[in-house]
């Protein structure tokens, strides 16, 4: 299995922030994490709240830690809210089920990590993620 480089990280979130920039987005904090959940790059544009980071970070770590998008966890989250309000006291805060936040896998279906954005609406957050993974030749799910 490969593991997702530095390079690969930080040109998903350039490629992420032109397709926001082209879409007319509001300004973005987009973040990619690791197989484990840890950082590997974020960027925070000019004119983004402070808290773009921090919302991105828990939208990615969310979909890691599960294995799933975001959009995913939102939809079970109607479906038993308990369950996840008890994983994100579990996981210190950091985990939030929110529309924004793709894994990132190779061509073999392997997951390499999460690109979690925030700054628009989930749609728009969750759009320039799969943008900036498919720029590098990699997956989304």
């Amino acid at each position: 299995m490969s593991k997702l480089t530095l390079e690969q990280a930080n040109r998903i979130i350039a490629a992420a922030l032109a397709w926001s920039k082209k879409n007319g987005y509001k300004p973005m904090g987009v973040v990619v994490l690791d197989e484990a959940g840890h950082l590997k790059s974020a960027q925070r544009e000019d004119g983004a709240s402070m808290f773009r980071i921090d919302v991105a970070t828990g939208k990615a770590w969310a979909a890691v830690g599960m294995g799933v998008a975001t959009r995913v966890l939102a939809q079970r989250a109607k479906d038993n809210p308990n369950f996840f309000v008890t994983l994100a006291s579990t996981a210190q805060g950091k985990f939030l089920p929110q529309t924004g936040a793709v894994l990132i896998k190779d061509a073999a279906g392997n997951i390499l990590g999460a690109a979690g954005a925030s700054g628009g609406t989930g749609d728009e957050d969750e759009a320039i993620c799969i943008a900036g993974i498919e720029s590098v030749g990699l997956t989304h799910g």
